[in-house]
């Protein structure tokens, strides 16, 4: 019996742990949209990936795109809502989305800033708490591209 209630006090406080987490992650980080230099960098931990992250481990290809400004974004946000994305911000060539996970409502970040000259998106995928996403962002970017490749 003691080992039942040491065992069910465990399981309750990382319950509790995960649920503030929850919380916490319903605020908007400081630092997002674009700067001089574009999309901001990846912050050293591993729930970030970026196509322009200054780290190696961090970096993802940008997207490749072309065609007027309004037709990629409209088609990249309608990627971002197959893919089960709110959009939370469209401004020109610049979209930010942001995705909840199911069980404990964690949230992640979705950037891409549509550079039409080079013909390509950069694409930042971030999530607001943890150090580590188990590989979702990277995951969550390769399925945009192969979204957007479709004809």
């Amino acid at each position: 019996m003691k080992y039942l209630l040491i065992f069910l006090a465990v399981v309750m406080l990382v319950a509790l742990g995960l649920l503030a987490l929850s919380f916490y992650s319903a605020r908007v980080p400081e630092g997002l949209g674009v700067n001089e230099d574009g999309l901001a960098d990846c912050p050293d931990r591993d729930n970030c990936v970026a196509s322009e992250a200054s780290a190696p481990g961090r970096r993802v290809p940008p997207i490749e795109a072309v065609g007027p400004e309004n037709e990629v974004m409209d088609r990249l946000s309608s990627a971002v809502l197959d893919l089960g994305g709110e959009i939370a911000e469209r401004q020109g060539p610049y979209l930010r989305a942001v995705f909840t996970s199911p069980l404990w409502r964690f949230r992640d970040d979705l950037e891409c800033l549509y550079r039409p000259a080079e013909g390509r998106i950069e694409i930042r995928s971030a999530s607001r708490v943890g150090y580590s996403d188990f590989g979702v962002n990277r995951r969550r970017v390769e399925t945009l591209r192969e979204a957007l490749a479709r004809p």
